[in-house]
């Protein structure tokens, strides 16, 4: 296995590991949540059930506060009934007398047909005689309830104002004082339930508590609201005996939704966290490999450089001893190219001088000079479309070590046996140039992984070849390369795209 296949299956594992990690915390914050859900809603539900059990009691406080008013009113009819009586010729007195005296909490006062008091119960006893305090009694008290019409004897008639008792009121005022507890309390005793009262109508707010006053107030997002209220939790029915009902419409507290989403908030932002620091940690790593291999390349040319000047020496020597002149021909060749490769290596690094060459020639020289060190058994072409110049931008070392690498490897593909072309194609604005071969061709999964450093499939490669070529015609061309297409078996196409002149 590679350094990069390893590299690989540790990022898979690694991978792997923070996905049980993050499921298994997901997975365990759900749980905490889930069983904060369950306890607050259990605290929401005894809310909402002692909120329904106060209702209850203020409807039958208010049913008996009813009971009692109307008891008053059938007291000051048998109060009047009474006094009726007692302007009649009865046999039994002491009955009526009792009936009358027996009211000693209704206020009363009885005139006679031109107002004039004839008698009162029950008022202040200090200004019983006092008429300006009887006459303000009666307005106050016609304002209450209409007197009572007493019919006497031949057509004279008597009239009795009467009012709540004193206990009535009190009664009565305590009730409102629970009512406007009760709806204060719905609001103020949620906690951070979000809570909204409203009327019958279900449009009107009433009060509302742990909700945006301002927002409620807006029809469409009220309805809205309460309409997520209501697929929650079921409306409390509020009904005090008037006839009339209101609704308490809750749902979850902010804090519990807030929980909900919070796992996943937390690990998206760890997330980032780790992707800004993997971003990070991968441009440092770069450019110390960059570093590394500037280093090396300089280093290469700079070891290469002593034993090329010797090897010139020693050729123009041996050419004085009479050598074959055909054999010092492809020596000079090859020293020549030992001082191309130098050439390249000095140059990794630094920005190199781009010259507008000629493509086609360029290409046919690469070509020519593999095919004379490459075995017979690969057949080389090229084809330019009829195009008998195509110029472009290139640095022609870089860009021959380029087409050699790419020839080398498909010579490797095929096992030294096979066909390799060389396909160029001139377009407006770029230049293609297809690599093609025969050989046993490259799985889709790893067409962009060919290019990486250390990627190999050969026992002694050290994955360094393509990786250069993708550095040389991306970063120092400004051009693509990449794996046109490839079939296992069948071959693989390499494209190089460059900008025209």
């Amino acid at each position: 296995m590679n350094i990069y296949s390893k590299k690989q299956a540790w990022k898979l594992w690694l991978f792997s590991a923070a996905i049980v990690i993050v499921g298994a915390s997901l997975w365990y914050t759900n749980t905490i949540v889930n069983k904060i859900a369950k306890e607050e809603r259990k605290k929401v539900k005894l809310w909402a059930d002692a909120i329904k059990k106060k209702a209850d009691l203020v409807k039958y406080t208010n049913e008996l506060f009813e009971k009692i008013k109307a008891d008053e009113r059938k007291k000051v009819e048998l109060w009047a009934e009474a006094t009726r009586q007692l302007s009649k010729d009865l046999s039994d007195y002491g009955f009526v007398l009792k009936v009358v005296s027996d009211n000693t909490t209704v206020p009363v006062i009885l005139t006679d047909e031109l107002g004039n008091v004839i008698t009162s119960r029950n008022l202040d006893s200090d200004k019983e005689n006092d008429k300006t305090y009887l006459k303000l009694q009666m307005q106050s008290m016609r304002k209450v309830q209409e007197p009572i019409e007493i019919n006497i004897y031949h057509g004279q008639k008597n009239y009795l104002y009467f009012k709540d008792s004193k206990l009535f009121s009190e009664l009565k005022s305590n009730l409102d004082d629970l009512i406007k507890s009760f709806i204060s309390e719905v609001a103020v005793n949620s906690a951070s339930v979000p809570v909204i009262y409203t009327d019958s109508t279900k449009l009107n707010v009433i009060q509302s508590g742990n909700v945006d006053s301002l927002k409620i107030k807006n029809p469409v997002y009220l309805k809205t609201t309460l309409e997520a209220m209501a697929s929650q939790n079921q409306p409390i029915e509020v009904e005090f005996g008037e006839g009339g009902k209101s609704y308490i419409f809750y749902q979850e507290s902010i804090l519990l939704t807030q929980l909900k989403y919070y796992p996943y908030v937390m690990f998206t932002i760890i997330g980032l966290f780790l992707l800004v620091a993997y971003l990070l940690f991968s441009t440092a790593r770069r450019v110390e490999q960059n570093q590394v291999w500037v280093g090396m390349a300089k280093e290469t040319a700079h070891q290469l450089g002593t034993p090329l000047s010797s090897l010139i020496a020693w050729l123009e020597f041996l050419k004085s001893k009479g050598l074959d002149p055909e054999t010092a021909v492809e020596i000079e060749k090859d020293v020549k190219r030992l001082e191309t490769i130098t050439e390249r290596f000095s140059k990794i690094g630094s920005v190199p001088k781009l010259d507008t060459v000629d493509l086609v020639k360029v290409l046919n020289d690469s070509m020519n000079y593999m095919k004379l060190r490459t075995s017979k058994n690969v057949l080389f072409s090229i084809d330019t479309n009829n195009q008998k110049e195509v110029f472009a931008q290139l640095n022609i070392p870089l860009f021959e070590w380029v087409i050699e690498n790419l020839i080398r490897n498909a010579v490797d593909a095929m096992n030294g046996n096979g066909a390799i072309a060389i396909t160029l194609s001139d377009q407006t604005q770029f230049v293609y140039i297809d690599i093609s071969d025969n050989g046993k061709g490259i799985p889709k999964s790893k067409y962009k992984t060919v290019f990486e450093p250390g990627f190999t499939t050969k026992q002694r490669g050290w994955g360094l070849g393509l990786s250069l070529t993708k550095r040389i015609i991306e970063n120092y061309h400004l051009g693509k390369i990449f794996v046109k297409n490839s079939e296992i078996d069948k071959g693989t196409t390499f494209r190089i795209v460059l900008n025209k002149v």
